[in-house]
Parts: C-alpha cells; sequence; structure tokens
C-alpha cells in the first residue's frame, strides 16, 4: 500500500485537574477538538473522520461512549472509531489516524482522547471488578526494584526524576500538579506506597482530554501554523505474562522502539533526537525506558539522570512537559505525549519549548508493559536528515 507524508497541524487540551465537575464527558473532549481545530483553524464541517481512544470502560463505568461522543465531535454522518490499548491508548489512536491519512483514506482526521478519572473507579476497574486489587504501583514495582539492583543505581534517582519532572509541569499551564516547592527532600519523606515508590514519585489520577488534526501534504502547506511532520510509527505488543519474560526490558518495547528509529531513519537516537517524551507515570520508569529503547546503554540510564541530561536543559530533554507524573488522565496520557512532541517541533510549547527541537520522540506503554506505541516528529520532512 503507498503512503504519503502525514502532518499534526492542529493541537488541543485542555485543563488537567483532579476534578473537571464543570464540563460533562462529551463537554471534556469537544472542549479539546474545539481547540485543536482553532489551532487548525479548522471547523467541524472539514474533518473528514474522527478516531476516539479511551482507557478500558469499568474505569469510568459508562459503556460504549463513542455513542454518546459522536455528536458531541461532530461525527454525524462521518465515520467514527474508537481504539483501545490499555494506557497506551492515547498514542495507538494518534497512530490509527495517521495511518488513514498516510494511505489516503482520509485527509483530514481528528483524533481525540480522554479520560474522566474522577467519575469512575480505576482501581476496581484494574482489578476486573473485584475488590483487592493490586493496583498498577503494585504491579510495576518489583520489575522496578529488579531495575535497581541489576543497575546498581542509587536510591536517589527516582526522587531525581520525580522533582524533575514537577518543576517542569509549573512552566506548563494544562498540567494538573503544579508543585512549586517540590524537593528532594519532600519526595523522600512522603509516605511510602510500594517499595520504591514513594506517595510523590507517583501520577496523579487526572480529568483530561487531549486532540489532534492531522492532514496529507496538501492540507500541511495550507496550514496557518507551523505543521510537525510524522517521520515514524511503530506498535508492538507481547504478552504479559510468559516465562523468561523480561519485565524490565519488554521485548515488545525494543521492537517498537527499533522500528519507529528505522521508519524516521535514526541511527543514534540519542544524538538525532532533541527531545522525548516518553509514558512515565512512577519515576523509577524514565532510566527504565531509556535503557529499554536502547536510548542509552545497560546501566547508563540512571546515569543520565543523575548527570542532568534529560532536565530541560540538558542534552536530552525528557518529559518537559511535566509528563505523566504530573498529568495522568489514562486515556488520554498516552495522546498528551504525542502532542507535546508535536508542539516542541513546532516550536510552539511556551513556557517548556526545549530550545532547537526539531526532532521528537513520543511514547505510550500500557497494560503489564506489554503494549507500545511511538512516533518521531519533525519540525520538517528532512529534520532527521539534518542531524547526520
Amino acid at each position: 500500500m503507498s503512503t504519503q507524508p502525514a502532518a499534526v497541524i492542529g493541537i488541543g487540551q485542555t485543563k488537567h485537574k483532579k476534578k473537571r465537575d464543570d464540563v460533562s464527558l462529551p463537554g471534556l473532549v469537544r472542549e479539546a477538538a474545539q481547540r485543536a481545530l482553532d489551532d487548525a483553524e479548522l471547523n467541524w464541517t472539514d474533518i473528514d473522520a474522527v478516531v476516539l481512544g479511551k482507557a478500558p470502560d469499568p474505569f469510568e463505568g459508562v459503556m460504549m461512549p463513542e455513542l454518546s461522543m459522536a455528536d458531541a465531535l461532530g461525527a454525524n454522518g462521518k465515520p467514527i472509531m474508537r481504539v483501545h490499548t490499555a494506557g497506551s491508548v492515547g498514542g495507538s489512536t494518534a497512530l490509527v489516524a495517521t495511518h488513514l491519512v498516510q494511505t489516503g483514506v482520509h485527509d483530514r482526521v481528528l483524533t481525540v482522547a480522554y479520560e474522566k478519572q474522577a467519575e469512575g473507579n480505576a482501581q476496581w476497574g484494574l482489578a476486573g471488578g473485584r475488590s483487592g486489587g493490586m493496583g498498577a504501583g503494585g504491579i510495576f514495582a518489583p520489575w522496578m526494584r529488579t531495575y535497581i539492583r541489576r543497575s546498581g543505581a542509587p536510591e536517589d534517582i527516582g526522587w531525581k526524576v520525580a522533582v524533575k519532572d514537577r518543576q517542569n509541569a509549573c512552566k506548563n499551564p494544562y498540567a494538573h500538579l503544579h508543585l512549586p516547592d517540590i524537593s528532594i527532600e519532600k519526595v523522600k519523606e512522603s509516605p511510602m506506597l510500594w517499595d520504591p515508590i514513594h506517595f510523590l514519585e507517583s501520577c496523579p489520577s487526572s480529568d483530561g482530554a487531549v486532540a489532534m488534526v492531522l492532514t496529507n501534504e496538501a492540507g500541511a502547506k495550507k496550514a496557518p501554523r507551523k505543521p510537525a511532520w510524522v517521520l515514524g510509527t511503530a506498535m508492538r505488543s507481547e504478552l504479559g505474562t510468559f516465562p523468561g519474560r523480561d519485565t524490565v526490558r519488554p521485548r515488545a518495547g525494543v521492537e517498537c522502539a527499533h522500528m519507529v528509529y528505522d521508519a524516521a531513519g535514526i541511527k543514534n537516537p540519542r544524538e538525532q533526537i532533541d527531545v522525548a517524551e516518553l509514558y512515565v507515570p512512577f519515576s523509577w520508569y524514565e532510566p527504565m525506558w531509556l535503557e529499554g529503547h536502547d536510548i542509552a546503554g545497560p546501566g547508563e540510564g540512571w546515569r543520565m539522570v543523575e548527570s542532568g541530561e534529560t532536565e530541560i536543559t540538558g542534552n536530552f530533554p525528557v518529559n518537559a512537559s511535566g509528563g505523566v507524573l504530573s498529568s495522568n488522565p489514562i486515556g488520554a496520557s498516552g495522546m498528551l505525549r504525542f502532542a507535546e512532541a508535536a508542539l516542541q517541533v513546532r516550536g510552539e510549547a511556551g513556557e517548556h519549548q526545549v530550545a532547537d527541537a526539531h526532532v521528537g520522540l513520543a511514547q505510550a506503554y500500557g497494560g503489564s508493559a506489554q503494549y507500545f506505541a511511538m512516533w518521531v516528529v519533525g519540525s520538517t520532512l528532512d529534520a532527521v536528515d539534518k542531524k547526520k
């Protein structure tokens, strides 16, 4: 099947909060979608199709919300599709929308992801509707301990990531958590939830939504603002449990990274990527993904954190937006990574803009770290070539 370039020409997101009781569920998604349309200077009638993503229905107790969302998203008489890949769904949703453009099925696609955690019970949903579930942190904590033991990382690495992301979030007006007085001591002294994860090393529960408008090359040339070109996409998955599975370095994550690097023409991700938005719901996942996606070698991920390389002024900035640690509307969290990477290469990230960002990486993962979605975006179609 032939492919053609695709680009992001409109981005919109809501203010993320613990509880958005000022809007309904359809109102929340429409708020983000309208902002994306406004950014692209398009109307609802300009959109050919809508691709919607969210986390499992039990998280909010609203079954098949796409049925009632269709009207709120201007999809009457148009194709609408819903995507579901657990916590990675926001990323997967953006990729499905991208592929509809790249394959020429549609010229302009609106993609939206959201979550209203305040109206549901994610813990209950994660436990399959049963009481006594250990929660995501309970599942991931033993894997983080394995990483620490295997890599020899000192215990303050997680605290450093937590402080960095919360300081970045203070520059992002849409972020849920604004903690200007965050410090290593405050993170260290916060309650231990699941060893080694303290309370302030964990993501919040957020209400929020994000939307993007994607189009083809002809549409991008007509866009009122600079587009973010999609240079590579990848999705991979694996079983959550099988004998010998490496939960610190899931094979699907490694393969997904190399697939997206190859698609974008990236030979050296650490040198050729200017900014990364990685899905880090718990602090230790920053060094784990740096190594799990071969951005850093074995045992080097935590050293990048320790040396300040992943800070907003470092040579490999990670989560300049504040990341999942600062805003976590689960169904939208993956797409937020994708949208923030696009904002960076458009040069429109405001106070959390990384200087000279021309190539951006975004990543989302879900389930038992078993579903992966990634994309590379560039300020130009040859942005990676200029790095060689």
